[in-house]
């Protein structure tokens, strides 16, 4: 098991070199400083904490400030917990992008977005009743239960705040991770808004074998050199050397 934070920037789509399209997921990867180490001997079970994105010492509280310095970092705003890691880490260390490499297969858990307050219908794909005049029944939530217990029984789908859920979606697999420019290209969707926190992780139900995919990469022609270089040449017969003035002026007096 191994894992990351980063923000979700949005999606796109890339191409490989066969002519297929992929929609992909951009997410941002800040380096992730390892604040803590967690053993069996000591906690009973193996992990590391992950802390990003440094908050001000005015903001952050006396524990999280010397919970910091333990890693000779700033404090965090963002402190997650990965258990069973493969690897093995100290406090302080440094995670990038490239923890995850292309071909992997990841989940990835954020938080939805919040939609307020919803009816059954939105909230949980209930039917609704018939429309016309007569009927008494729209989109209400039908029956709450039956006469015996006289009371609304436990998980029964009712109206209420829609979203703001942490949701995670296995089985996606990593096209791109590129530790330079610090990003992660995620195959398909993602939970969560734009700029919301996210986290990577190994697949748990995963059966499938690495598939490298081939992405066509652009690359920007220099057009503004060779625009400089065709300039030049014209500047040079526009404004032809002394030289060739001289025997300008000498055939002319010889023809005189």
């Amino acid at each position: 098991m191994k894992g990351i934070l980063g923000r979700k920037e949005g999606m796109t789509q890339v191409f490989t070199k066969d002519g297929k399209l992929i929609p992909v997921t951009v997410i941002s990867v800040e380096p992730n400083v390892v604040m803590q180490v967690k053993t069996v001997e000591k906690d009973k079970y193996n992990a590391i904490q992950l802390g990003v994105v440094d908050k001000k010492e005015k903001n952050a509280s006396r524990a999280s400030i010397g919970h910091a310095k333990k890693a000779n970092t700033a404090p965090k705003r963002f402190l997650k917990e990965i258990r069973d890691v493969e690897a093995t880490y100290s406090v302080g260390d440094v995670l990038c992008a490239d923890v995850f490499s292309a071909g992997e297969v990841v989940d990835v858990t954020g938080t939805s977005k919040g939609k307020g307050f919803a009816g059954t219908i939105k909230r949980h794909g209930q039917s609704r009743g018939p429309m016309a005049h007569g009927s008494h029944y729209h989109r209400g939530p039908g029956s709450l239960g039956t006469m015996l217990p006289k009371r609304v029984l436990k998980g029964k789908n009712l109206p209420g705040h829609m979203g703001c859920e942490t949701v995670t979606i296995q089985n996606l697999e990593i096209i791109e991770a590129n530790k330079e420019e610090g990003y992660i290209l995620v195959s398909g969707n993602v939970p969560g808004a734009k700029h919301s926190l996210v986290l990577i992780r190994s697949a748990v139900k995963n059966s499938r074998k690495a598939d490298v995919k081939e992405i066509l990469a652009y690359e920007e022609e220099a057009v503004i050199d060779e625009v400089e270089n065709v300039t030049e040449e014209v500047k040079e017969v526009e404004q032809p050397n002394e030289e060739t003035k001289e025997e300008v002026v000498e055939e002319t007096t010889t023809e005189e």
